[in-house]
């Protein structure tokens, strides 16, 4: 439903009718591009979305039907990580007498077009967006819209004018890869995650300096790109075990992945610790129950969703925040790794 605006309502130094004229369209279209209505012409709501930019328009006035939401955005809710976001994001909301809803869009770059129309029927307090990075029109239009977003970034690749939440992946992957060369291994795999995410890069970087620290020579055979999943561990594992020279240790950049990789351990008949050592990343709940319980990186999920969380409301009241905050990790030594076997 189109919400009613004033002609005067003033943006900066201008008001809708004059946006609409400079525009050369009505005041109605400019409000519908306001509130997020798909039912414009992409060149026209181009042209009104960059005078709302140029001339910095920030919604002054609240919509009475304001819902006392805060939204968190996923681009996949599979993931068992998603569950301590999301409790971490309940906790802050309770705090503030407010619910949470919960919405799954879009590539894990940014959330789908039709997003926005949704979210600005729900007009929450805030969003949280669980995203690497937001295009330059999801954030102006927010921004347009006087509606607080932060970021809660596991990929580590925030940009700078936009409020976000990381951790350390760099020390985490340093950390784990330390530990596995502490415990007397020398070739070690790693099974990082995506590519094209920083955050993937980063723990490979980790992995790479403590390596190097150690004087130990890094295989190129036995760096992979999986995608956080536990399909993607598997198969990637197998393939590093199947070489004539295989891994005794693997470092994977998630625990699902290490999941995968304690199957594919098993249906190579290796036994873990005892052959092969798995160190995962996150520090998920199943972490501790798999077999054997794994030795991981803890990624504080809950603490970084509830910064996220306090962040947003501290930008509701217009109070000063921090454009980037990111979290220690931290590493959970289980029953996952050992020494190697001896030659």
């Amino acid at each position: 439903m189109l919400l009613a605006m004033r002609d005067d309502e003033e943006m900066g130094r201008i008001t809708l009718a004059q946006v609409a004229q400079q525009a050369g369209v009505s005041i109605s279209t400019v409000s519908k591009v306001l509130n997020g209505r798909q039912d414009v012409a992409p060149p026209t709501r181009a042209k009104v979305e960059r005078l709302l930019e140029a001339h910095a328009y920030r919604r002054t006035t609240r919509s009475a039907r304001e819902a006392p939401l805060i939204e968190i955005v996923f681009h996949e809710l599979e993931s068992i990580w998603a569950m301590e976001l999301i409790r971490g994001v309940e906790n802050v909301a309770k705090a503030h007498n407010a619910g949470v809803v919960l919405t799954e869009s879009g590539t894990r770059h940014s959330p789908s077009p039709d997003w926005m129309e949704a979210m600005l029927q729900r007009r929450p307090l805030g969003v949280v967006l669980v995203f690497s990075a937001l295009p330059s029109e999801v954030k102006q239009q927010l921004r347009a819209r006087s509606i607080p977003f932060v970021i809660i970034d596991p990929a580590g690749d925030p940009d700078p004018d936009v409020p976000s939440v990381g951790s350390a992946n760099w020390n985490g992957g340093l950390a784990a890869t330390r530990h596995l060369i502490e415990c007397g291994h020398r070739r070690i795999g790693i099974i990082t995650g995506p590519e094209d995410m920083l955050c993937s890069r980063a723990r490979l970087d980790g992995y790479r300096s403590a390596m190097s620290m150690a004087g130990l020579e890094v295989d190129p055979e036995l760096i992979m790109f999986g995608d956080f999943h536990v399909e993607g561990g598997y198969d990637r594992a197998a393939e590093m075990l199947s070489r004539s020279r295989r891994p005794t240790a693997i470092f994977a950049g998630s625990d699902l992945q290490a999941l995968g990789v304690l199957e594919a351990a098993r249906v190579n008949g290796l036994r873990v610790p005892h052959d092969l050592s798995v160190v995962g990343y996150d520090d998920v709940s199943i972490a501790r129950w798999a077999s054997p319980a794994l030795t991981t990186v803890h990624q504080p999920l809950r603490q970084m969703a509830e910064e996220a969380a306090q962040m947003l409301m501290r930008l509701r009241a217009q109070e000063p925040v921090s454009t980037r905050l990111e979290l220690a990790t931290s590493l959970v030594v289980r029953k996952s790794t050992a020494p190697p076997p001896e030659e």
